[in-house]
């Protein structure tokens, strides 16, 4: 094939190579519009994954590269005048022109033809290529031309960086944080060399308009950065080698490119495919350093794709093969690229998942400065959720182990010294009188199985078994306080007495027969309500006519698009009657021996379609603004806490996010959380979407966390994680870097009644107490688990795979 590159960065460099090396009848030409062996930039940096990748690419070229590196296991926090490591990281620096040089090099000794001071604006000045790589970076010109069929979505974000260098040597990957009266700035560092290191100053726009350094000269605003990190430099100067810009221009904000598509059909003359690789079809923020390591996976994989479409189509002579074979090219050859696209597309994405979560973290260090140097050096660690705790514990146990005493001691408790250190989980969390033994709540889960609202046997065993299994408290699903109020005609209420001793009878075996605290959450279904229970044909799906009873909302909604029951607008009168509802079933739900209360305002459900603007249309005073949507859900609630006993605790359930354009988001969030801190609320339970049908919510590991981050770190209220959390690795890592303060855990509690007890054996923690009538199944769980672990770690026989 006749192949041209269009940009020599990393990408279309190492992309040549490697074809050349798998064919040598393939002609190739990269071409660059800057002068041979001239780049600008400092260090990359690789991961030791990275490199193990590329030493099974080209051990020749990894060898090179692997000569010039500089290698560290450390990474270094300096935060208040406090210094935090943690080792095992395992990363590499290189200088980016030399590693440049490197792949130039190794494309001359293979024949790759390099094209250089030559600046290709269009793809169509390639009519006679079989293929044309847009590998011409971060502005990619290509991508332009072709912009109806990539689709690029570029995101510039909130700070602003600068690439500097320096002599001084580090030793570890080092972050440093000063706090000045602008507020933030952090720097990035790492040897790359004998004797450089990078040196990236970054702070948020804001700051840095703030501090003027968009007005000052290159020279001095170097000088302001020698002089705000001289504690880490140890003296050193900083250096540019930027001489192409001037001024404000070296500092920079960084954009996120995402591109829909990769593969263009046809390029020059309507035939020639065009494929991005690298920062054309994607960009990862430097916090993670993986900009590079996509780059050269992106290479890896296309000359992968590639080389399998190489051989014959069909037996017989050479000739027949040929031309079958150049007839099939063009489809063959786009089945080719299209595997490549949807095989990295998926990884790139993981990767700018985690970039994200990054480079937010780097944006919003004000957020985390409250915390201490400990609990901030963990919070960097973990801020892309790509290394978890137990990940951490796999690179530096020591480290892991005595942060783990740290957190223990701050929760006021201490190891025995013949104990294991106390994971995060398993600390004890206190709030207003009431101490919860760990970290983990069963989520309010509907189970829809209540005749007039009477909770009874099948909530006794569903609430009591999971009472036993180890949680630290768990909540009864969302209760009505009237008839109306309810989702389903099997939905449980708290509106009369005989419901109240129903729900006596739990509390007292959940308190006679466990350790565990329980809840009740309040909530009223509002336009959601009178429906089926959801098996009996569907969720969400109105009762049969003459079935139905009368619906309020904050507005007239229908939540169903032409399925589900109007609903009508709340008068003031409606308002009195479910406030004093809400009142009364508090004073039941106290009597009954609840331990904790919490209201949902959460799901589009009643107090919801007030706060969302999707579904509050009001004109008057509980319409329009924020403060006026929150205006009905707050006198609620303090009427309400008047009525709950001042020593229990009391959340909200809020949707942190409605998923839809117009309505609540995270920023909204945070203010409706302090909302409620103010009120008097001691915990907000951090929820999220099912207010409209038209969400598009992004789904992910942990993906409602960090609602539950910001407002915890922000509003500085304990929060509730809730969403997709579903191990103890999860829980320890939210626990840990002050993510929230519990974990509520809803379906692997459906699946697994002892789901707390049984990832404590999974994880090694031994020391948790089982209820006396099981204890006989921990031990044996937790050597069958030993033995697994045992197994999984010896090598496998052939005999033993027969």
């Amino acid at each position: 094939m006749n192949i041209v590159c269009i940009g020599g960065g990393p990408s279309g460099l190492y992309f040549a190579l490697l074809m050349k090396k798998q064919d040598p009848a393939h002609e190739i030409t990269v071409v660059e519009r800057n002068k041979p062996y001239d780049t600008f930039g400092w260090g990359v940096v690789f991961s030791d994954q990275t490199l193990g990748n590329l030493q099974a690419a080209d051990p020749q070229t990894a060898a090179e590269i692997l000569g010039a590196f500089n290698h560290w296991d450390d990474i270094e926090v300096n935060f208040r005048g406090r210094k935090v490591s943690s080792g095992g990281h395992g990363f590499c620096g290189i200088g980016r022109k030399r590693l440049l040089n490197i792949l130039q090099q190794r494309c001359e000794e293979l024949g790759v033809k390099l094209v250089f001071e030559t600046d290709a604006k269009s793809d169509a000045d390639y009519p006679d290529a079989d293929l044309i790589i847009a590998s011409d970076g971060l502005n990619s010109r290509i991508r332009a031309q072709h912009a109806d069929t990539f689709q690029p979505d570029i995101d510039v974000r909130k700070c602003r960086f600068v690439w500097l260098g320096t002599h001084k040597k580090f030793d570890a990957f080092t972050f440093a944080f000063e706090e000045t009266r602008w507020g933030w700035l952090q720097a990035h560092a790492y040897q790359f060399d004998a004797d450089t290191s990078t040196f990236i100053v970054e702070a948020p726009e804001q700051v840095w308009l703030d501090a003027g350094l968009d007005k000052m000269e290159k020279e001095e605003s170097i000088a302001f950065c020698e002089e705000l990190f001289a504690g880490t430099l140890d003296g050193h100067k900083l250096m540019s080698n930027a001489s192409h810009l001037r001024g404000s221009a070296q500092w920079i904000r960084f954009p996120r490119v995402v591109c829909k598509t990769w593969v263009h059909r046809g390029g020059a003359g309507g035939n020639t495919p065009v494929v991005l690789m690298g920062d054309a079809a994607h960009t990862a923020h430097f916090s993670i350093g993986s900009g590079t390591k996509l780059a050269l996976e992106d290479a890896i994989e296309l000359a992968r794709c590639l080389n399998a479409v190489r051989p014959a189509l069909a037996e017989g002579p050479f000739g027949e093969a040929q031309d079958r074979l150049r007839q099939a090219q063009p489809e063959r050859l786009m089945e080719a690229l299209q595997q490549y696209e949807a095989v990295r597309s998926i990884e790139v994405l993981k990767i700018q998942n985690a970039a994200r979560n990054s480079t937010e973290w780097f944006e919003n260090v004000a957020r985390y400065a409250h915390l201490p140097p400990e609990q901030f050096a963990y919070s960097l660690l973990t801020r892309s959720q790509r290394i978890s705790h137990e990940n951490l514990r796999l690179r530096d146990k020591g480290y892991v182990e005595h942060y783990e005493d740290w957190i223990a001691e701050r929760s006021g408790v201490e190891r025995a010294p013949a104990q294991h250190s106390i994971p995060p989980m398993f600390t004890p969390f206190t709030l207003r009188a009431v101490t919860l033994k760990n970290r983990v709540v069963v989520s309010p889960m509907a189970q829809y199985s209540c005749v007039d609202g009477l909770p009874a046997d099948y909530h006794l065993v569903h609430l009591g078994a999971r009472a036993t299994g180890g949680a630290g408290m768990v909540m009864a699903e969302m209760t009505c306080p009237s008839p109306d109020a309810r989702i389903t005609p099997g939905c449980p209420g708290l509106w009369n007495e005989q419901q109240a001793g129903g729900w006596r009878r739990i509390v007292d075996f959940v308190h006679g027969n466990s350790d565990a605290k329980i809840a009740l959450q309040l909530g009223h279904a509002g336009a959601k309500g009178s429906t089926r229970v959801p098996w009996d044909q569907g969720e969400d799906l109105p009762l049969d006519e003459g079935q139905n009873w009368p619906l309020i909302s904050a507005s007239p909604q229908q939540y169903l698009d032409g399925v589900s029951q109007w609903s009508r607008a709340m008068t003031r009168q409606d308002m009195d009657r479910v406030t004093a509802d809400f009142v009364r079933a508090t004073r039941w739900a106290a009597q009954a021996g609840f331990d904790w209360l919490e209201l949902h305002c959460a799901h589009g459900y009643l107090l919801s379609s007030f706060i969302s603007p999707l579904t509050n249309q009001r004109t008057d005073d509980y319409g329009g603004s924020l403060a006026n949507r929150l205006r009905y859900p707050l006198e609620v609630f303090a009427a309400m806490r008047a009525a709950w006993p001042e020593l229990l605790p009391m959340s909200v359930r809020i949707s942190a996010h409605d998923w839809v354009e117009g309505g609540i988001t995270a920023d909204d969030a945070v203010e409706i959380a302090r909302a409620f801190k103010d009120a008097g609320a001691d915990m907000i339970d951090c929820s999220s979407g099912q207010v409209s049908k038209k969400q598009k919510p992004v789904y992910g590991r942990m993906y409602q966390t960090p609602f539950a981050d910001r407002i915890r770190n922000e509003v500085r209220i304990p929060t509730i994680a809730v969403g997709a959390i579903s191990e103890a690795d999860h829980v320890n890592s939210i626990i840990a870097a002050g993510r929230a303060d519990l974990c509520a855990i809803a379906r692997p509690h459906l699946a697994t009644p002892s789901w707390t007890l049984l990832e404590a054996a999974k994880i090694g923690y031994t020391d948790v107490q089982w209820p006396k009538q099981y204890r006989s199944g921990k031990t044996q769980l937790e050597r069958n688990l030993e033995r697994e672990k045992q197994l999984a770690a010896q090598p496998v026989t052939k005999d033993e795979t027969q």
